[in-house]
């Protein structure tokens, strides 16, 4: 009875202690390291922010903890050297300097033994960063890039439109075809298409018309096409003329087989490890090509400004990679990823907030807060276009399709009071009202090819006599 009694009390002193110690741990301030790196943590005046502060702010509200944020004194992450100690905030934390450590810092092995790592709170992968025109291979139809699919629509069908109207004002036209009882057609449909064809490419195709309804057209034409090739041309050679190489590369395979640019990542960081412990032989030679040309930066500043100038390709994080693509419009990351692996926060070994800090992650999470957090702080300060030349919109021609719209309208109108003019005088010789001899024209003249068969008829009959 005494036994059991003593061993009821012990438990209850156990839970007690373990209570008190929980309560303690979320109680007292808490000293949290971290370093300074965009966006995850900076400085505003005297204060901190960022990503890492946000977040360390909404734990804190679900945990109930206060605490104190200091920079790492060394401005590192955390390695191990060779005699086995840590620098950087896992150093600290190990050492017991500092109570959490919260920043990038990517869950591995080596640091997992060290310190204990919660839930990541932000997947991450390894991947690369380039300057556009290294990244992006010329294409077979890079010719049409200058104009959009709408714009190139709407030439297609100002061409057609403009062939059409010359087709049909020909026919109406009096001063272009005087006789189609007897008189052939000079513009045929074929004819009206090969000929705005080559008023299009400045060539000119004749012949050219007679009447001035057709005349008007083709100048619309005309000045339609010279202001179109100026757009065309100048948005072509703007495009080109910051091709500075045609390098393509589009993964790390396209990287280990070209010798042309110099590439590098962060010295001393889990990307460089991750190299040197991979068995994969593209993976193999990138290291050896690093450490053979010592192409490594001393921080993701020089990397990305290495990456700017062109002749370098900075391989880093995933995640660090998209915010220099944010705030630098000429760069671009390559689309393949390798390597997956988490940011999670530090702990001493066998703390007990750990679990705690996991499930406030999760919850986070779950809510949309971390999604919420990762786009306020990796919104993108480009513009459509501001690192390289736009295609040409529909609307910044608006005006030239609305000249030659007036153009085609003129000309056509033009014919029709033409043959407005010959009917009403043959109407007078014929003693038939105007609008009589105007039908007769127009179903005479817009008839397919019928009106020339009797006088084909009849010539092929004087042959024969």
């Amino acid at each position: 009875m005494q036994t059991k009694t003593v061993r009821m009390l012990f438990g209850l002193f156990v839970l007690s202690a373990g209570f008190f110690f929980n309560v303690g741990i979320c109680t007292a301030e808490l000293r949290i390291t971290t370093i300074k790196q965009e966006p995850y943590t900076m400085s505003k005046g005297s204060q901190l922010e960022g990503f890492c502060m946000d977040l360390l702010s909404e734990i804190a509200k679900k945990l109930g903890f206060k605490y104190k944020v200091q920079l790492v004194r060394d401005s590192s992450y955390g390695r191990q050297d060779e005699s086995g100690n840590w620098n950087g905030m896992i150093g600290e934390v190990v050492r017991g300097e500092a109570d959490l450590a919260i920043a990038p810092l990517t869950l591995t092995a080596a640091r997992e033994k060290a310190v204990g790592m919660t839930k990541p709170f932000m997947q991450t992968g390894i991947s690369i960063l380039l300057r556009k025109d290294i990244s992006e291979g010329a294409g077979f139809f890079d010719f049409l890039t200058p104009f959009t699919a709408e714009t190139w629509v709407g030439i297609l069908i100002a061409y057609l439109g403009t062939a059409a109207c010359i087709f049909i004002v020909a026919r109406l036209s009096p001063c272009e075809w005087s006789q189609p009882q007897s008189e052939q057609n000079r513009f045929s449909l074929i004819h009206s298409l090969w000929y705005t064809a080559g008023a299009l490419t400045l060539q000119g195709a004749g012949p050219h018309p007679r009447a001035l309804s057709g005349r008007v057209i083709c100048c619309s034409w005309w000045l339609f096409s010279i202001v179109l090739l100026a757009c065309y041309f100048s948005n072509l050679s703007s495009s080109k003329s910051s091709e500075s190489t045609h390098l393509t590369v589009k993964g790390f395979e396209d990287l280990a087989n070209q010798d042309t640019i110099q590439y590098g990542c962060l010295a001393g960081s889990s990307t460089l490890a991750f190299f040197r412990n991979s068995n994969n032989p593209v993976y193999r030679r990138i290291h050896e090509h690093m450490e053979r040309t010592k192409s490594f930066v001393s921080s993701m500043d020089e990397g990305i400004r290495r990456a700017k100038e062109g002749n370098y390709a900075f391989i880093g994080e995933s995640v660090s990679l998209d915010l220099a693509v944010a705030r630098h419009c000429e760069l671009v990351r390559a689309h393949e990823v390798i390597g997956m692996r988490g940011y999670s926060i530090a702990a001493p070994l066998g703390s007990p907030i750990i679990k705690n800090l996991s499930i406030a992650i999760l919850q986070l999470s779950e809510a949309g807060e971390l999604a919420y957090l990762r786009s306020k702080w990796w919104a993108s300060s480009c513009m459509a276009g501001k690192a390289k030349s736009s295609a040409v919109q529909p609307h910044s021609l608006k005006g030239m399709f609305l000249i030659l719209s007036l153009g085609l309208g003129l000309g056509t109108l033009l014919a029709v009071l033409e043959l407005t003019s010959r009917s009403r005088s043959s109407a007078a010789d014929q003693r038939k009202t105007c609008c009589t001899v105007l039908t007769e024209e127009l179903s005479l003249r817009l008839r397919n090819n019928n009106a020339n068969k009797p006088q084909e008829a009849a010539d092929k009959d004087k042959e024969k006599a």
